[in-house]
């Protein structure tokens, strides 16, 4: 793949796309391996945890569950290691860790032939799941950040999203064309174990991809700085608080949206407004495509209209359009289709300069445990309890009330990011 030039620019900048992709292939492979394993949950539950019906699901979204509180960890692991070792060997370890997870899954053995092996064998490769991407996230958006100029940093930083949709949709239309062609039986079967083999398969590209990636400059200044650190999470809070807490506070309404527009609106539109399935999916299929389509455009107007007004516009409009957009949901493909285009072309705003943003609260030295430790204790705490939210709001007949409850984490962000200094044009420390 060669380098592409970036049109309208006098320096005629070239746009190392081999290099971006690898960075970002990663995070592709972890979020489609993360989707497949929820999308195929209902074929696979049964051969790995006896009991059947229900006690079969509840265990198999447990140990989905499971690796959620394992991300704070990783992060916390791999970005330290990311500090002290390089970048490069740290990502090429999450991409081997979530890679061989997928391939462990695809080819284990049932509970009928191994017995109690079958889940124990489930949840270590989860757990590897949960480890690589806590350290994923933060090792790939130090590296963009590092690798790009101070005026285009924004735009590098695009890359990341764009891979994470571009899975989500890959793993949807798999899915969508597995269940089209195959029977139940033949799902149950065989048919869940595919896309769990193709995550690995492409692991591998991603494997072979990486190893190619040099070490950022500015590790390579920092390195021995990063070595003499001691305790470095207590460093964190001690002489960057505030970045700690800025991250806390626009991660939490990060996560909300997340797990409000590719997860919660799905079940909340089918079993409680009674829209149709197919429509549903159609609608967030177009909004997902909408979404990868804006990450660059949305990169390079933070790259000149800077970081803090653009996600002061996301946070405000997610106060103000949350509630009023749950309204629309109901039967018919035009106000699905209008609530997840609205919601995932707002979230663009954050996730497109997500790597940016975060790497420029922390010096290098701490930029991977920094990302690490705190993005993913937040994730953790609001994205693994949001299907637990929703389903006692539901249990309550409240299902509304989730909506107020974004909207408040909005708000919270809102206030945060107040405080965020522009960083558009700023040096990396």
């Amino acid at each position: 793949m060669t380098d592409q030039v970036i049109e309208g620019t006098a320096a005629r900048h070239r746009l190392p796309v081999r290099k971006l992709v690898a960075a970002s292939i990663g995070n592709a492979i972890e979020w489609y391996d993360w989707t497949v394993y929820a999308a195929f949950a209902i074929y696979f539950a049964g051969e790995f945890f006896p009991g059947g019906g229900t006690l079969s699901q509840i265990n198999t979204f447990a140990t989905y569950a499971l690796a959620f509180f394992f991300r704070p960890l990783g992060g916390l692991l791999l970005g330290r290691f990311a500090d002290l070792r390089g970048r490069r060997p740290a990502m090429i370890l999450t991409i081997v860790l979530m890679a061989g997870g997928s391939l462990l899954i695809g080819i284990l053995p049932t509970y009928d032939q191994i017995g109690w092996f079958a889940p124990l064998l489930l949840i270590l490769a989860r757990i590897a799941q949960g480890l690589s991407v806590g350290g994923e996230v933060s090792n790939a958006s130090a590296y963009l950040a590092e690798i790009a100029p101070t005026e285009r940093r924004g735009r590098y930083s695009a890359f990341f999203y764009i891979s994470t949709g571009t899975a989500v949709l890959i793993a949807s239309v798999l899915g969508y064309v597995l269940s089209k062609n195959l029977t139940s039986q033949q799902m149950s079967d065989f048919g869940w174990r595919i896309p769990f083999i193709i995550g690995g398969v492409l692991g591998l590209v991603g494997l072979w991809l990486r190893r190619s990636l040099a070490e950022t400059e500015l590790f390579e200044a920092k390195k021995d700085t990063a070595r003499r650190v001691r305790h470095p999470l207590r460093t964190t809070l001690r002489e960057h608080p505030k970045a700690v807490g800025q991250l806390v506070g626009f991660t939490l309404l990060s996560t909300l949206c997340y797990y409000t527009f590719f997860s919660a609106l799905q079940p909340f539109a089918v079993k409680t407004r009674r829209a149709d399935a197919y429509d549903v999916f159609l609608a967030l299929s177009i909004a997902t495509a909408l979404f990868v389509l804006l990450q660059y455009p949305m990169g390079a107007l933070s790259d000149r209209v800077g970081r803090k007004p653009q996600l002061l516009a996301w946070s405000a409009a997610m106060v103000v359009l949350t509630v009023p957009l749950s309204t629309l949901v109901k039967p018919g493909f035009g106000n699905l289709l209008v609530v997840f285009c609205v919601g995932l072309a707002m979230y663009t705003a954050m996730t497109s300069i997500a790597p940016a943003v975060m790497s420029e609260l922390f010096p290098t030295e701490l930029r991977g445990l920094g990302i690490g430790a705190w993005y993913n204790l937040t994730v953790a705490l609001f994205g693994g309890t949001a299907p637990l939210v929703i389903s006692v709001l539901a249990a309550a007949g409240l299902q509304t009330v989730f909506f107020w409850y974004v909207s408040i984490g909005a708000l919270i962000a809102f206030l945060v990011i107040l405080t965020l200094p522009e960083t558009k044009a700023s040096e990396l420390k």
